[in-house]
């Protein structure tokens, strides 16, 4: 079992480079609907990639690409709603991408993570927090990482502003995003 590289007050990614794990993760959001209930959704096909440094956190690199068209609420209407102009406009633009600018470490194998968000062909830097949750070998012999990536954004940021009221005049669609994305990586 390989462990995770420590040093005081810090668990931190070992050295090297890893590839997401499609199979073993999942990119996923939250949003308000109608602003008393909760709407769920995920994106089944993406991509990412962490260039661990060996001394310092804050010399890391990651990135990440998702497929906008992989979209999956648990209904096809809405679904196709969201793949539409009116929302991510996935003919036009394909993938939303995300690219760190820095790294630093907050505490144990918390870290707050900034970078370049783009959607809809709008670049915007967002913070996360992301958690090293642990590392070790599968029973296929690879070496594996795992991290959660916890944040929110402003989707009309994004060129995302398609908006309804309902009569009671709540909002139909939340504004706030949260992004919830679990990480399985291999070592490359």
């Amino acid at each position: 079992m390989t462990q995770l590289q420590t040093e005081v007050g810090m668990v931190r990614v070992p050295a090297g480079t890893w590839e997401v794990d499609p199979i073993h993760s999942s990119v996923a959001f939250e949003v308000k609907h109608l602003m008393i209930a909760t709407v769920r959704g995920q994106f089944s096909e993406f991509e990412g990639k962490l260039e661990a440094a060996e001394d310092d956190p804050s010399e890391s690199h990651a990135s990440g690409r998702v497929l906008v068209a992989s979209i999956d609420t648990g209904n096809k209407d809405r679904d196709d709603h969201l793949r539409s102009p009116d929302f991510f406009d996935a003919e036009r633009y394909p993938h939303m991408t995300f690219e760190t600018t820095r790294i630093r470490h907050v505490d144990g194998g918390l870290y707050s993570v900034a970078g370049d968000l783009t959607v809809k062909g709008i670049t915007r830097e967002v913070e996360v927090e992301a958690t090293v949750e642990g590392s070790g070998e599968d029973p296929w012999g690879n070496e594996r990482v795992g991290i959660t990536i916890r944040g929110e954004i402003d989707r009309t940021d994004f060129g995302l502003t398609w908006q309804q009221t309902a009569a009671t005049g709540a909002m139909l669609v939340g504004e706030r995003v949260k992004v919830v994305i679990d990480v399985s990586a291999v070592r490359d």
